[in-house]
């Protein structure tokens, strides 16, 4: 039995030491949100925050998760998703087929904490997540808009 806390709510799970947390996250505590793409930590579609840090949770096994480890998927990055990142995201159509985008958006807000103003330079070193359908241009497009909004909203 193993304790996580995700999106600010304990959870009791149990599963192998070595259980990718993806799987944790959907099979167990039942947030979907969070997808699976390739499984090597490529392709970012699974990525989450751990106290902070963007991580892929389908290469992060369980064992490597401490129970005062912060996990942030993107359900809990806003409930009503009011999250600049998620408003810009949706303001410019960023999704075509839509199953990369919680793991660009929760890279996106990654940078953002760590970088409000980030160039275009920034925004292709810190997105490695791969989108199929293309929409890197919407998506850096996306983040200087989301650094915009942030930016407004603290001034």
């Amino acid at each position: 039995m193993a304790k996580l806390n995700i999106n600010g709510k304990v959870h009791d799970v149990q599963a192998e030491d070595d259980t990718p947390l993806l799987w944790v996250i959907r099979e167990q505590v039942g947030l979907t949100g969070t997808k699976y793409g390739c499984g090597v930590a490529q392709c970012g579609a699974c990525s989450v925050h751990v106290n902070g840090e963007i991580r892929r949770s389908c290469s992060l096994p369980l064992s490597a998760v401490k129970a005062d480890d912060r996990i942030v998927t993107i359900e809990g990055l806003s409930a009503t998703s009011a999250h600049p990142v998620q408003k810009a995201w949706a303001e410019l159509d960023v999704p075509q087929c839509g199953y990369c985008q919680s793991g660009q958006i929760m890279a996106a807000a990654a940078l953002l904490k760590k970088n409000p103003h980030p160039s275009d330079a920034d925004i292709d070193q810190a997105m490695t997540n791969i989108c199929r359908c293309g929409t890197y241009q919407r998506i850096r497009a996306a983040v200087h808009a989301a650094a915009e909004t942030a930016g407004k909203s603290k001034a």
